[in-house]
């Protein structure tokens, strides 16, 4: 993946598989505030005032402190010096909770910098002497709280992954009292790495391309990076097990050859613990691809436990030709405990484990019939499906969100292991697609997964390349296009069998501000270009004080 060995699990948990985390460069960028009023640049940006003051500035009301609910929102802060992969935990862990239905967003101060900032010139930028440039990096700071706050109040966000370094303990009480008066939950997710050699690939992995260093030479990008992690290094504390026993965090040690948990306080963040405990970055191959043609595709009817075509029989001699050909090592190799994917899979000729999770969507009613049949049938339920595909659940069925929830120790297991072939069916096969592509609820029942088509994927920095591999067996279509509703909207039979709130891809970062909006274009410095239109902003960022 971003060329970090896997490494197991020698302590803190036993029983649980290591994992490994590549880094990246800090980008990504988002927004929201409990009733928020409005935040204005004043001289307190060019005048820092005492901390206190700082945080009566971004509290959202005039109370002292907003209740924390069980289901207050949660805020996933990040902390670590550069190069140790915040931002490959923090893009990861969104593109899950989503997809289980958490609505969850990104706030990556980085990439506030950068927008902040035209033009980066050297590691200089983050020296701890360069008094001006800190005032930047603190009204960014600021800035991206503020967006927190107003997902949270405005956008029904339910997590928010705060995503820079938060290396000084200054910075983490900010946080902590930012969070205290609007509400919210916090949990630390600190990743300590002092491998050379980890953070050196890691480094060429995700640094090179950074857009800090467009165009740039490679040994010039290497040596500029490790001297902005010696800047970090000047004032980092890191997390400390007695001073900060009352906190809830998770230290990820050497990209997962250690853990140290503390404080879990409820299900979402035991969740998340579960999640960073299973994933790494060994470099990998996920093959996924339907059963053959099966009897059943071949009458239009949906369901059932038939066997394959000849056709379908022709495809299972084909993918295990192509797997050969692979030279795949460790291969494991999943079916469902359905027939048609059992009998795939014996034309590969090695063993395979059935997983009943991976069994087609229970189709309830509706199964063995033709959509013609089931639109005479059952016209109501046929709108409904048409209306809302993902969270519609067919009658004694189940709906895609249903099958997500199932498929979820799948997608664990999935992380934990490294080559792995899986021969599923349709529906299962575009929620497992979703994970991996991060689409959404609404993208989701309508990927497209031909059959006797092989889906490769290959893991990478910040998401997952895909290379689609038609083995030359003509079959039948089965994908039902989006249907294309003339009816007037408020004419639809409403959706009645609804769940939970659907998962969403990882939502677009907002831009961020300008530096003009951050109070701070007559600033002069040496290692940035500040020539930036004032009307390009989005963003009103509060007054700043005492976050680096």
């Amino acid at each position: 993946m971003d060329g970090w060995g896997c490494r197991r699990l020698q302590g803190d948990r036993a029983g649980r598989v290591g994992s490994c985390f590549s880094s990246s460069a800090e980008a990504g960028a988002s927004s929201r505030c409990r009733v928020a009023p409005e935040w204005t640049v004043d001289r307190a940006v060019m005048n820092p005032v005492p901390k206190r003051a700082m945080l009566k500035r971004l509290r959202c009301d005039s109370t002292a402190s907003v209740p924390q609910f069980t289901n207050s929102p949660t805020m996933i802060v990040m902390v670590g010096l550069p190069a140790r992969g915040k931002t490959y935990i923090s893009k990861k862990l969104t593109r899950y909770l989503n997809w289980i239905g958490v609505p969850t967003k990104v706030f990556n101060v980085g990439q506030y910098r950068r927008e902040a900032v035209q033009t980066y010139k050297s590691f200089e930028f983050f020296s701890p002497d360069n008094e001006e440039a800190m005032k930047i990096r603190k009204a960014c700071a600021l800035a991206a709280l503020k967006d927190v706050s107003t997902y949270f109040t405005y956008e029904q966000g339910q997590v928010a992954v705060f995503d820079a370094t938060n290396t000084t303990r200054d910075r983490r009480e900010v946080i902590l009292g930012f969070a205290q008066e609007n509400g919210y939950k916090v949990f630390f997710v600190e990743s300590l790495c002092d491998d050379p050699e980890i953070i050196a690939e890691n480094i060429k992995q995700v640094k090179l391309s950074s857009p800090d260093y467009v165009g740039r030479d490679k040994d010039e990008v290497v040596a500029d990076f490790l001297k902005r992690i010696e800047c970090y290094k000047v004032s980092y504390v890191p997390l400390d097990d007695d001073k900060d026993s009352n906190l809830s965090y998770i230290k990820i040690f050497n990209v997962g050859s250690r853990y140290l948990v503390n404080r879990v306080q409820d299900h979402i963040q035991s969740r998340i613990v579960y999640y960073l405990m299973n994933i790494h970055v060994t470099q990998r191959t996920i093959y996924l691809c339907r059963h053959g043609e099966s009897e059943l595709n071949l009458l239009g009817r949906i369901g059932g436990d038939s066997g394959l075509s000849p056709r379908g029989n022709k495809f299972a001699t084909a993918l295990g030709k192509y797997i050969r050909s692979q030279s795949i090592p460790d291969l494991k190799v999943w079916t469902s405990h359905m027939k048609r994917t059992i009998q795939t899979a014996e034309g590969l000729d090695v063993p395979y484990e059935q997983w009943k999770a991976l069994n087609e969507i229970d189709a309830g009613v509706c199964e063995d019939m033709t959509y013609e049949e089931i639109q005479d049938n059952y016209p109501e339920e046929f709108a409904l499906r048409d209306q809302d595909k993902y969270r519609y659940r067919y009658p004694k069925g189940e709906s895609y969100e249903d099958l997500v929830q199932r498929l979820e120790p799948v997608i664990m297991e999935l992380e934990r292991q490294e080559n792995v072939l899986v021969i599923c069916h349709q529906a299962v096969m575009r929620c497992l697609l979703a994970y991996f592509l991060d689409k959404s609820a609404e993208e989701l029942p309508y990927l497209k997964c031909p059959l006797h088509t092989v889906l490769k994927l290959t893991p990478v920095a910040y998401g997952c390349k895909v290379e689609s591999v038609f083995l030359n067996i003509e079959a039948v279509n089965t994908h039902r296009e989006r249907p294309m509703s003339e009816e007037p909207q408020g004419n639809r039979i409403p959706v009645y069998r609804q769940m939970r709130t659907p998962p969403l891809a990882s939502p677009t970062p907002t831009r961020a501000p300008r530096l003009q909006d951050l109070g701070l274009a007559s600033l002069s410095l040496q290692n940035v270009d500040v020539s930036r239109d004032p009307e390009e902003a989005l963003v009103t960022v509060p007054k700043t004080d005492g976050v680096h």
